[in-house]
């Protein structure tokens, strides 16, 4: 992918900058009833690495994970010159949540003339995520900046959890289990994504609302690249 990015126009407040407006001027999304809401059920993983960060998920939209609505869903986007997010939960809430937050870490950095930081976007993602309409989402962020490499899991009270791997979505317990016993923190970013595909593969062969194969996302500090397989094992 690109380094580009989408510009965004909305006039949120500056994180570190507050003289430069107020969060009023968000474009929030409306709520829905949640019968009706198309969910990506999911399983993401984020998992850190000697020389960046890698992001899975698995491409399967479902409604209430009993029927699927979508097979060729990408789940994670970038949002940051070194950085990306997964979509978790609610479609529309997780979509409006990524322009949003993409569009304040591209307005940083026009004010700025410098990129925000990881652990600054992820602090910046929490406060969007409390409270907020951006329904049932709990998504990964995923980045590497001058302080090294971050994988954050933001919560949908607003929580801001930064870990050397992180699993969410309703596979997570499978894929975390996989991932237990197999990490090192010293692997190499190619050991890491071999890593994911065999996390988001475990879950979806019991977890009904995760499967139609694999999305992975490298992140390093030249840039994003993100990738789509059709099935789990092409990726490994």
């Amino acid at each position: 992918m690109s380094d580009e990015f989408a510009t965004g126009q909305h006039g949120a407040q500056d994180p570190y900058a507050p003289e430069l407006g107020g969060f009023d001027g968000l474009d929030r999304a409306a709520g829905t009833d949640e019968d009706t809401v198309v969910s990506t059920g999911t399983t993401t993983v984020g998992i850190t690495a000697d020389d960046g960060v890698v992001v899975g998920t698995d491409r399967r939209a479902s409604l209430g994970g009993r029927f699927v609505s979508n097979k060729n869903v990408v789940k994670v986007e970038q949002i940051h010159p070194t950085a990306v997010l997964t979509l978790v939960g609610s479609v529309g809430g997780a979509q409006s949540f990524i322009r949003t937050l993409r569009s304040e870490a591209n307005l940083y950095e026009t004010r700025r003339g410098e990129t925000m930081s990881i652990d600054a976007l992820a602090t910046l993602a929490g406060n969007f995520a409390r409270g907020g309409p951006f329904r049932a989402i709990h998504p990964i962020l995923g980045g590497v900046d001058d302080e090294g490499e971050h994988v954050f899991s933001i919560d949908p009270a607003g929580g801001v959890l930064e870990d050397d791997y992180t699993v969410t979505g309703s596979g997570m317990q499978l894929a975390t289990g996989t991932i237990e016993g197999n990490y090192d923190p010293k692997m190499s970013i190619e050991e890491a994504g071999t890593l994911a595909a065999k996390a988001v593969d475990a879950a979806s062969e019991r977890d009904t609302a995760s499967g139609n194969g694999f999305v992975l996302a490298t992140v390093t500090a030249e840039g994003v690249d993100i990738e789509e397989f059709d099935t789990v094992a092409e990726a490994l």
